[in-house]
């Protein structure tokens, strides 16, 4: 199931939201991953680039 961006921006806000809600050294540790989560996000194909991609008939 796709997010849509509404879903996905929502998302990041209520994340962010627990996140500021955090001891200091937890925030830093919790803002490492979700850092590391965006850029694998960033750094991969999403799917509609691989299916575009992929060989064979569309």
């Amino acid at each position: 199931m796709e997010h849509t961006r509404d879903e996905s921006a929502d998302a990041l806000w209520s994340r962010l939201h627990l996140i500021e809600g955090q001891p200091l050294a937890d925030r830093a540790e919790a803002y490492g991953a979700l850092h590391d989560e965006l850029m694998k996000r960033l750094e991969s194909p999403s799917r509609a680039d691989a299916r575009d991609a992929a060989p064979g008939p569309r």
